[in-house]
């Protein structure tokens, strides 16, 4: 097969000057003002150039109340994703997720499940949970826990309402009921996670903590005790009463709502 004088063959030579007429030039020599993108041979730009600039004017100059959910994405996607437009992926996950708080806490084998989603769309979404986990439990960890019971309620929504599977933890709290620690004792599958007393005992001595509150929550979204719940909250506080630690509530998390045995006088 005939080449020419840079070694390709004259069929690929074709199909990369192909490629070349389809794909628009996104640096020209001549500098570029922000957000404009330049077009090879005057023809028009895609439809998302300077799309990206306008998303964040409004946003930094009207903040995210107008917004829709989708746009908020995007934002977070263009951090992760170059110069393409996000808008679809962005839709497309929201479809899939139900909406944003489905999306940020999907598990990474799910997102990537996605086509177009990637490690590094991953990564921004982790850190957007790590953000709001951390500002969330700002209002809760050395403070009154019965006093700022609905920031606690907030706390447990923002970190546990969305996961795929249940997640167990525990407050651990002073004799002034303040929150000196905030702990995951053990993760479990859709519908069950291990909860060993003695285990609960111990960290509890270790903390020198003189009451909890428990949290676990339900992936299938309705916050109702299931008999092994009860019998499980049962057996810790009994564990509990022998150190004279008082177990305050223990609270199943849902995804709209919650469900506290305190208040079903299961407690």
């Amino acid at each position: 097969m005939a080449s020419n004088d840079n070694g390709f063959s004259e069929e690929a030579m074709r199909g990369l000057d192909d490629l070349d007429r389809r794909i628009p030039a996104w640096a020209e020599t001549r500098a570029l003002k922000p957000g404009e993108f330049a077009s090879r041979g005057g023809g028009p730009s895609p439809h998302y150039v300077g799309h990206r600039g306008r998303l964040r004017d409004r946003f930094l100059t009207g903040g995210h109340a107008a917004m829709p959910e989708y746009e908020l994405l995007e934002l977070l996607l263009f951090n992760a994703i170059d110069r393409i437009d996000t808008k679809p992926l962005a839709k497309k996950l929201l479809e899939t997720f139900g909406d944003l708080n489905g999306v940020v806490a999907a598990s990474e084998h799910r997102l990537l499940q996605v086509r177009g989603t990637t490690k590094k769309v991953f990564l921004q979404l982790r850190l957007v949970e790590a953000f709001a986990h951390r500002m969330a439990q700002a209002k809760v960890l050395e403070r009154c826990a019965l006093s700022g019971w609905d920031d606690l309620i907030v706390y447990c929504r923002t970190t546990m309402a969305h996961r795929d599977t249940e997640q167990f933890r525990i407050l651990f709290l002073d004799n002034r009921n303040t929150v000196i620690a905030d702990e995951e004792q053990a993760r479990g599958t859709v519908n069950h996670v291990p909860v060993y007393p003695r285990e609960v005992v111990k960290r509890a001595l270790e903390l020198n903590a003189s009451a909890l509150i428990l949290v676990h929550n339900h992936p299938s979204g309705d916050p109702s005790p299931s008999d092994s719940d009860i019998l499980m909250t049962d057996n810790i506080v009994v564990a509990c009463g022998a150190i004279d630690v008082r177990v305050h509530d223990h609270v199943i998390i849902g995804k709209k709502e919650e469900t506290s045995f305190k208040t079903l006088g299961l407690l």
